[in-house]
């Protein structure tokens, strides 16, 4: 019996490092993969507030974009309107310059519309392009019509054909002008 229990005392010093080594691996396997789950969570983590950022800078921009276009929309309230009155106001203009002794009295009526057509525009911040013989500007003119006159430099507005119109700092419709060559 003391053999048995010398084996058997042999066997379990024996097996003890053995069983030591053994947990001592897995607790090593534990922590590799523990490590490489913390490792792939932080990743993980470091994108999604990566995303966090670039969805909120990107708000930032559609609000901003929001407001500007809110803005736009403010400051040029009443353009579509003010675009409807110009074929208007160009047919008055129109009537009133056919004026003579027989309709005189009948166009009366005609100017007192128009001159309140122009102050609606005007108190509107409409300002009219109607310049002669200043140089032509593409931004606000269009070009219908060429002369060449004597004595008149190149590219200057000789006639306004039809005016032209700037709501604010927008310019609603350029001038019709003939031009110098």
């Amino acid at each position: 019996m003391e053999e048995k229990k010398k084996e058997e005392k042999t066997t379990e010093v024996v097996e003890e490092p053995v069983h030591a080594e053994k947990h001592h691996k897995k607790e090593n396997k534990k922590e590799h993969l523990l490590e490489e789950k913390n490792a792939l969570l932080e990743q993980a983590l470091s994108q999604e507030q990566d995303k966090v950022l670039r969805l909120n800078a990107e708000l930032q921009n559609i609000q901003r974009h929001r407001e500007e276009d809110i803005q736009k929309l403010l400051k040029y309230d009443g353009e579509e309107l003010i675009k409807s009155l110009l074929p208007i106001i160009d047919n008055f203009e129109r009537a009133l310059s056919l004026e003579n002794e027989e309709n005189k009295v009948f166009l009366e009526g005609f100017k007192m519309i128009y001159k309140k057509l122009v102050e609606v525009l005007d108190n509107k911040n409409v300002k009219v392009v109607d310049q002669k013989d200043v140089e032509f500007d593409p931004a606000i003119h269009q070009a219908v019509a060429t002369e060449k006159v004597e004595g008149v430099k190149e590219n200057m507005v000789l006639d306004v054909l039809q005016k032209g119109y700037i709501y604010k700092d927008k310019l609603l419709r350029p001038a019709m002008v003939k031009v110098s060559q």
